[in-house]
């Protein structure tokens, strides 16, 4: 969580998914600069931490069955899931839980919470909008 933590404040340089950090993610990952950042952020956080997986840019890869769990812990990896796309289109980590509230670090979000945002922020938001959790440690 140091790792994800120091990563707090990294931003986009133009809105654009670019920037020294956001591109150094997506190239972790295999992906030139320009596309969504999320999950390659969460790659990129584990292989400085010494795990060489889960290393994808595509956020639904995240949870495969083999490493869901139904309570989120600190490093875990959460997922929401919007109903338009029809799968988990946002992922980060889950820093701590604070009753029904989950306070998460993630990337490729903003203030607001979107999903296409332009940094790394700390996030609180309610159990019921997370739609899995994966315990990759």
């Amino acid at each position: 969580m140091n790792i994800a933590r120091a990563e707090l404040g990294v931003r986009e340089l133009t809105g654009k998914n670019d920037g020294i950090k956001v591109e150094a993610y997506l190239k972790y990952v295999g992906f030139p600069k320009g596309n969504p950042w999320c999950a390659a952020y969460v790659s990129w956080v584990f292989k400085q931490a010494g795990y060489p997986m889960p290393k994808t840019a595509w956020s639904p890869s995240l949870f495969p069955a083999d490493h869901l769990v139904k309570q989120p812990s600190a490093g875990m990896v959460f997922g929401i899931y919007f109903p338009d796309l029809k799968r988990i289109a946002h992922c980060g980590f889950v820093e701590n839980t604070q009753g029904d509230f989950v306070l998460k670090i993630e990337g490729n979000t903003n203030v607001e919470g979107s999903r296409e945002g332009q940094g790394v922020y700390r996030r609180l938001r309610h159990k019921r909008t997370i739609n899995k959790y994966a315990n990759w440690l």
